[in-house]
């Protein structure tokens, strides 16, 4: 196991100022990765909240630090922000006799597929996959193209495996539209997997009420069993309805491959304990 006593990791989220579950993903997987002991220390950072981004250095003691951005996609996010606000100067930044690693996003693992896949037999167990439209959820706005491509490499990804009787990219504001899941679906089962880090207003409030499963927002999510009703029995069908993938606990096991992968990238690695 990649094991780095000597060093920090800082794991970076967006945060919210309105949504106290858009961070709890990303404290769960830092505590998991505390108990393992893979590394020295283990801090968060967020965009919109606390800790942020300006402040979680001076947090940090070990010189040598990994930071990892728990986001599904390249973006906007990983490309300007987390850099500018780090003052990073590119993959490696050596400053104040630190060492700085910034390593690709957790979206871009090449097991994304695998959680997906497990996410969505665990909401469903013992359906028949050919029996079963499986649609992966994604924002899909012009803001954020990059996270509909993210969505549709992992679509393509499964489709290829054959596994299920069909697999889509949906969106809840671009076509393919999530509210329009029963116009293009032919299965009688349907599994909805919502591609986000967390189970924020999206995958609480707003997917159900694109699906059908509510008539309006209704409870804050934190008082929601929306994910404890399955199935629905909507349109004709049946509906399977999961969380956010990256609430998947093997997130944390992504987080530290991430990590080790910059050290492979970049030929800076140490021998492992």
């Amino acid at each position: 196991m990649f094991h780095k006593p000597d060093s920090a990791l800082i794991i970076v989220g967006h945060g919210s100022t309105v949504n106290p579950d858009s961070s709890a993903p990303t404290f769960d997987h830092a505590e998991v990765l505390l108990r393992q002991k893979a590394f020295g220390e283990v801090h968060c950072a967020f965009w919109k909240e606390e800790p942020s981004l300006r402040q979680v250095l001076h947090m940090v003691d070990s010189e040598d630090v990994y930071i990892v951005p728990n986001f599904i996609s390249e973006g906007y996010f990983t490309r300007t922000i987390i850099p500018r606000e780090l003052e990073l100067d590119g993959p490696l930044t050596h400053r104040n006799g630190r060492t700085l690693k910034y390593c690709e996003p957790v979206g871009n693992h090449a097991r994304m597929s695998e959680l997906l896949l497990k996410r969505a037999a665990e909401v469903a167990p013992g359906v028949p996959t050919k029996e079963c439209s499986l649609l992966i959820v994604g924002h899909g706005t012009n803001l954020n193209d990059n996270s509909a491509f993210a969505a549709k490499r992992e679509v393509d990804r499964i489709r290829d495996m054959g596994l299920y009787g069909e697999v889509f990219n949906t969106y809840m504001e671009e076509a393919p539209l999530v509210s329009e899941w029963d116009a293009y679906t032919t299965c009688p089962n349907v599994i909805v997997v919502p591609f986000f880090i967390a189970d924020g207003l999206h995958s609480y409030q707003d997917i159900p009420v694109l699906l059908g499963i509510e008539q309006d927002t209704g409870l804050a999510a934190s008082q929601r069993d929306i994910f404890r009703l399955n199935p629905y029995h909507l349109r004709g069908r049946t509906l399977y309805y999961a969380s956010a993938i990256g609430t998947e606990p093997l997130f944390s096991d992504l987080i530290l491959d991430q990590a080790a992968l910059f050290d492979t990238q970049h030929s800076t690695s140490h021998p492992t304990a």
